[in-house]
Order: structure tokens, then sequence, then C-alpha cells
């Protein structure tokens, strides 16, 4: 999409710190790509809530959005984003809960990481994309379900898409998704799209609830959803920030970081968090 130089930004100052780098980076969103429109230190395209929208940083501090008005800011963008969040008071917390000079070491690398807000179905279906895959071919994937199947919008003279309804989803056949290159996920998606539909799952009743167990086995009823894609939801797509997913990054990690095991109740509210800082610190961190 070529960008014009009268493209309409919102710029948000003083807001508390978040890097949008380290944020698009560590593998909580696949719909965000690095662009460089604008001659910004990071600029990161994508679409969320059927809008196409350009987040650009200098610092940490202050942040540009572009195609988004003060009013998308106020009802969109300020939650996606979880500036209304104090994580300079999280941070603390999860300091003081472990106790641990590694812990603290990775809440200072991964410092200006924010948990996004994002649609909860589209987690859901990400993640069940997200097995066995990597990222490149995740985002691919993703970007073919939603340029075949989602509502179709015109910007700047260009089009884009958004991420298509689990209502449209149920009403194809596996091999319609499958033809999308989704492999053995096309039956998981299906499944989700379906018990979703007909309300076999409650996205609402995840929401609302404080049970975490319900809502992982809520989620666990779609085929092929274990722990690891229904933490992801959960802490992704419905603000669940107690989840704490584990792969093999998470594994390596607490293995060499916590080999007498991490005490996640301790954590509470804010393991999710700690797990993202985790994450990135193994997986970027290169020490000599």
């Amino acid at each position: 999409m070529e960008k014009s130089s009268s493209l309409n930004v919102f710029v948000v100052k003083d807001i508390p710190k978040l890097n949008i780098f380290k944020t698009f980076d560590c593998g909580q969103c696949f719909r965000f790509n690095p662009v460089n429109y604008f001659g910004h230190k990071y600029e990161f395209e994508g679409v969320a809530f059927s809008k196409y929208v350009v987040f650009a940083q200098d610092n940490d501090n202050e942040i540009y959005i572009y195609n988004s008005t003060e009013e998308d800011y106020h009802n969109i963008w300020k939650k996606f984003l979880s500036l209304d969040v104090d994580y300079e008071s999280i941070n603390e917390k999860i300091k003081d809960a472990t106790n641990s000079e590694h812990m603290k070491e990775a809440v200072d690398y991964g410092d200006g990481i924010r948990i996004l807000r994002q649609n909860d179905w589209e987690c859901i279906c990400s993640f069940i994309i997200s097995q066995n895959n990597n990222i490149p071919r995740i985002k691919k994937i993703i970007e073919s379900l939603c340029s075949k199947y989602g509502d179709e919008h015109n910007y700047n003279e260009a089009k884009y898409y958004s991420f298509p309804s689990y209502q449209v989803l149920s009403n194809l056949t596996e091999k319609d998704i499958f033809d999308l290159k989704t492999g053995f996920r096309a039956k998981y998606i299906l499944d989700a799209a379906k018990k979703i539909s007909s309300g076999e799952i409650d996205l609402e009743k995840i929401h609302s609830s404080d049970d975490f167990d319900y809502c992982l086995k809520e989620l666990s009823k779609i085929k092929g959803i274990g722990p690891k894609v229904a933490s992801c939801a959960l802490l992704f797509g419905f603000e669940k920030t107690e989840a704490f997913p584990i792969d093999v990054w998470m594994k390596r990690a607490l293995l060499k970081y916590f080999p007498n095991g991490i005490d996640l109740n301790k954590l509470g509210k804010t393991a999710g968090i700690a797990q993202q800082y985790l994450f990135y610190y193994e997986k970027y961190n290169q020490k000599p």
C-alpha cells in the first residue's frame, strides 16, 4: 500500500512506557509487520478490529497512530495497547513475587512490552494456526484466510481485509480451509467456528468468568486445542493475564532460570506478563 503524506495521524504524548518494536515482535500478534513509511524509528502496520492502522514511535513515551482519530484512540487503540494499565507497578510486583535476579533481568530487558488486547475469536483461530508452525508461515496463512473470507475495505486506493468471523467460517467445508494451506489445522479451525457459532462455547461467559480453570476447559473443548494454545488465547484475547503459556522457549527458560519451579500463585494476575518478559529475554538476549 502506497502511503500518502496526508494520512491522518493522532499523536499521543507522555504515555506510560511502551515499546512498539518489542510489543509487536514477541509473538503475541500476527497481523502487524514492520514498515518504513514515515521516517520514524519504529513503524508497524496492520489490521485490528477491522481497522487499518500504523503505529509509529521514536521514543518510549510518545506514539504516532496513522489512520486514527482521537476518538479511535480512546475507543480502540488505548485499550488495545494496554495504555490504561500501570505496568510500572506490575513490573515491581513480578520482581517481588519471584525474588529472582533472572526475572529482574528479564523484566528490565523486556520493559516496554505490553499485552495487546486482541479480538477473542481472532486469537483462538490464530493460535490454532500457530501450532507446529513458524511466524512467516502463520502470517501468510492468516492473510490468505482474511483476503479470502474477511470483509474487504478500501483505504487510500488499496485493499485490506478484516479477520473473518466464526459465523462465516462455520459455513465452510474442511476442504475450503485446508486449501489455504492450513494443513491438519483445518479441522480444528472449523470445529472452533462451529462450536462457537452454535453456542456450545460462549465467548462472553469466558470473558466474564474469574474461574481460570473453567475458561481453560471451555476452550479445550475445541479439537486440537491443548493447554498452550488455550492459554495463549486467554492471555491475548480474553485479558486473562494469569495465563502462563509454555512453549519450547518457555520450557528452556524455566529449566535454565527456575529449575526448582516457579510459583504462579504468587504471580497471580501478573503471571502472563512475566511470561512475556521471560519469553522475550530467552529468545533475544544473546549472551556470549
